[in-house]
């Protein structure tokens, strides 16, 4: 009965106005496996209502077929354009709103403590994320965006926070604590991410 309740589904959303990434794994004890991961695309519509509309009923609709425990969500990133950001913000508010209304709680993190958490360095590009996303889960696949793999990222991302072991909670302050405590689980990751860094 104990061990049932160690599952977690874990749902990842990258937000944004133009395409959504969003990824879903299902945490069991020590082991993460890949659900799914994909993308809503918003391109065809030029209505900035019509798109937070479709952001709103498509994260709606994967929380009603996934039924994630949690939801896990990137934060704005700011750039050089105020504009960019205020969209971003309005379509992660969006979607953040859809998971409150199905009850599913909500964690942002930053773009840098995911790709810390990820790969171990905070200045990853969305390809070396990509990579060692396939190595941790197992997926050959290569999505049709980034934007997708962006999504899953911010759900493993969340999954490394905290890893749960004979009823305790132990929270991870970055990569280096979780690799020291979880090496049979990073077995052969430290070269791929070498080979990202070279």
């Amino acid at each position: 009965m104990l061990n049932e309740k160690k599952e977690r589904v874990i749902m990842g959303i990258d937000p944004g106005t133009a395409v959504m990434g969003y990824g879903v794994i299902l945490e069991k004890g020590n082991k993460t496996e890949l659900i799914s991961l994909g993308v809503v695309k918003m391109t065809h519509l030029d209505d900035p209502f019509l798109k937070l509309q479709r952001i709103f009923e498509k994260t709606v609709v994967l929380m009603e077929q996934y039924k994630p425990d949690v939801l896990a969500i990137e934060a704005p990133f700011y750039g050089k354009n105020i504009q960019v950001l205020l969209k971003l913000g309005r379509a992660q508010g969006i979607a953040i709103a859809a998971a409150l209304s199905r009850n599913v709680p909500v964690t942002e993190y930053s773009p840098r403590k995911i790709k810390q958490s990820i790969t171990g360095s905070g200045n990853a590009t969305k390809e070396q994320v990509a990579a060692m996303l396939q190595r941790l889960l197992n997926f050959k696949e290569t999505p049709e965006f980034l934007d997708a793999t962006d999504g899953l990222a911010v759900a493993v991302c969340h999954s490394f926070q905290k890893i749960t072991a004979g009823g305790k909670s132990k929270t991870y302050s970055g990569w280096e604590s979780f690799v020291s405590d979880n090496k049979t689980k990073v077995t052969g990751i430290k070269k791929v991410n070498t080979k990202l860094k070279g």
